[in-house]
């Protein structure tokens, strides 16, 4: 079963329970997305497809476990339940929708991955998820733990909206419809995304498709699609579209969106290639034995962060933990384990409350809101 799980991504794995799944998919064809044979074409185009999927510089593998075993993570999953919520509400803070861009560097995290990113007056919204699941299905699957901080309608004009992937909690399809409607801006892809979003309705003039190492530029901002580790795949098929981190280079400053990944030896050449970064933003929860090599610990951002910012300038901010059950570690161990990290590293680290916008020159110790 988690096996199964695995193939359509962390964000549907729960629909897998109790025979679910086709139950919860009828009615939301729409929200699966492009079939293989519709991404085919712009997929061949990149060196890193491969007999009909994309693969990782680095192998990595899905699951490192036996039959048994898998059973046991199973009843950890159940059983983890109370432990892996929050004991009390979470705290959201409202942003302000009038407060100009950042004219150095700054992120407001929203929860989970979805973070809007500000360079040298750019802004550049990352993997938004404002769904109260991240599912194909609104019935069932990871339901969010906090309520969004801002309807889509509030916020201020984006330059770009940038993809890390294709599973369900960080490619959402009524988000993306709503920012087609309220946002000019494009969205800049990795391979073959460009076919969910046509398959949503989204015209081909606001779609930008990136393979790894390719870049585009709007005014002085460029957004590189760099390597991840990790893989792809809503429900039926896997890894036939990439999965990327981003650059994101303004005139004077720059910051690097993780997105997704497990390590990898990829952060050390974006780094040597693109930073150092003046803020950095790089998954930390969902992680377990079972899958190391997709997903990122604690202690393996801090040392993704030293590989691609200097530890004395750039800013550490953790996503990819707090909105939505995807392992089941205790809900605050990501930034709690972060923390120590951090501090035996002596990396500069923020870890805002979702909503909160946080940045390199005002960056204070974190106030450990998570503790109930």
């Amino acid at each position: 079963m988690i096996r199964g799980a695995l193939r359509i991504g962390f964000g549907t794995a729960s629909l897998l329970a109790g025979g679910w799944l086709v139950r919860a998919l009828r009615g939301t064809p729409a929200a699966l997305g492009a079939g293989p044979t519709e991404i085919e074409r712009v997929a061949q185009r990149s060196p890193n497809y491969r007999d009909g999927v994309f693969v990782n510089l680095e192998p990595a593998s899905m699951m490192s476990i036996d039959a048994e075993q898998q059973r046991l993570l199973v009843r950890e999953l159940i059983g983890s339940r109370g432990a892996a919520r929050p004991d009390g509400t979470i705290p959201v803070v409202t942003p302000s929708p009038t407060e100009p861009a950042s004219t150095r560097a700054s992120a407001c995290w929203f929860g989970h991955s979805s973070v809007l990113i500000e360079v040298d007056g750019y802004r550049v919204l990352a993997d938004p998820v404002w769904s109260r699941r991240c599912s194909p299905s609104q019935t069932v699957g990871p339901e969010r733990m906090h309520e969004v901080p801002a309807p889509l309608e509030a916020l201020a004009a984006v330059d770009a909206v940038v993809i890390s992937h294709d599973h369900y909690d960080h490619l959402d399809m009524e988000t993306i419809a709503g920012l087609a409607r309220t946002q000019r801006a494009p969205f800049v892809v990795p391979l073959g995304i460009g076919a969910h979003l046509r398959k949503w309705g989204i015209p081909d003039s606001r779609i930008v498709e990136l393979d790894w190492n390719e870049s585009y530029t709007i005014g002085e901002l460029t957004l590189v699609c760099t390597p991840a580790r990790h893989f792809s795949g809503r429900v039926f098929s896997r890894n036939t579209t990439l999965w990327a981190s981003w650059v994101i280079i303004g005139p004077r400053h720059r910051a690097f969106f993780g997105g997704d990944t497990g390590y990898t030896k990829s952060f050390a050449q974006i780094g040597m290639d693109h930073g150092p970064f003046d803020l950095t933003l790089l998954p930390v929860g969902a992680y377990h034995p079972a899958w190391p090599d997709i997903h990122m610990n604690p202690e393996e951002a801090v040392r993704a962060h030293l590989d691609v910012a200097e530890s004395e300038r750039g800013l550490l901010v953790p996503i990819h933990w707090a909105t939505f059950r995807l392992a089941p570690h205790p809900w605050a161990e990501p930034v709690e384990r972060l923390l120590r990290a951090a501090d035996a590293e002596k990396v500069r680290l923020a870890v805002p409350k979702p909503g909160q916008r946080v940045s390199p020159d005002a960056a204070s110790p974190p106030d450990p809101w998570w503790r109930f």
